[in-house]
């Protein structure tokens, strides 16, 4: 019997949400059996993104609002390392293999050209590494004690530089020491988003992030 299978038989659902994360329990999907890489890519390609936790498949937490500014991100960051030839950006259904049997799809992430080369990441439907930059965009069902997580994940995967952002707040927590994993710096809406040793000059004033999504003001009347 398996080990997923095995804790399974003597906890309840909301023990294994409160291990992965306190998530909620129908973000995860059940099956019979402990769940795979492969399964993970049969989700993603077929059904809806999912993570790969402890033996259990996790939908990924996301909505409407999330995706339109992870976009408008992937395109700021694009506008600064494609001219530069810098890396590749990725989107929210990039498949992350952060060690065997832990997978994770960042919402947003970058890979230096040097790392990406040295495994062929870009070439596979899974790349077998952490994003230098990792970005997480905060969703409703999101729980503080997964997205600390996963952060801590990422920065044992080789990550350096973290992004959590809040839409509600318009904030950013900025996490670039993986040796001290809950030290924080937080951006502010009126504060300028920087790229540190992973993306120097980069710069992006916060507020032109949120704006991207703000409907445009109505013409005055003449």
């Amino acid at each position: 019997m398996t080990t997923a299978t095995a804790e399974s038989a003597t906890e309840t659902f909301a023990d294994i949400a409160g291990r992965l994360g306190d998530i909620p329990p129908e973000r995860i999907i059940w099956l019979p059996r402990t769940a795979t890489e492969e399964d993970v890519v049969r989700f993603c390609e077929e059904q809806r993104p999912v993570e790969l936790v402890e033996g259990f498949l996790v939908e990924k937490a996301m909505g409407f609002r999330e995706s339109l500014l992870a976009a408008s991100l992937i395109m700021f960051l694009k506008n600064f390392t494609s001219p530069r030839k810098l890396g590749l950006v990725g989107a929210p259904d990039a498949i992350m293999r952060l060690r065997p049997g832990l997978i994770r799809l960042p919402d947003v992430s970058f890979v230096t050209w040097e790392r990406l080369l040295a495994t062929d990441a870009h070439t596979k439907k899974v790349a077998p590494l952490g994003p230098d930059l990792a970005v997480e965009i905060l969703s409703e069902g999101n729980t503080r004690k997964e997205i600390d997580q996963k952060r801590r994940e990422l920065f044992a995967a080789g990550t350096k530089l973290v992004w959590v952002i809040d839409p509600k707040s318009r904030t950013a927590e900025v996490y670039d020491d993986p040796a001290r994993p809950n030290q924080m710096i937080l951006v502010r809406e009126t504060d300028v988003l920087e790229g540190g040793a992973i993306l120097p000059g980069f710069r992006l004033p916060l507020a032109d992030l949120f704006a991207d999504l703000d409907p445009p003001t109505s013409p005055t009347a003449s």
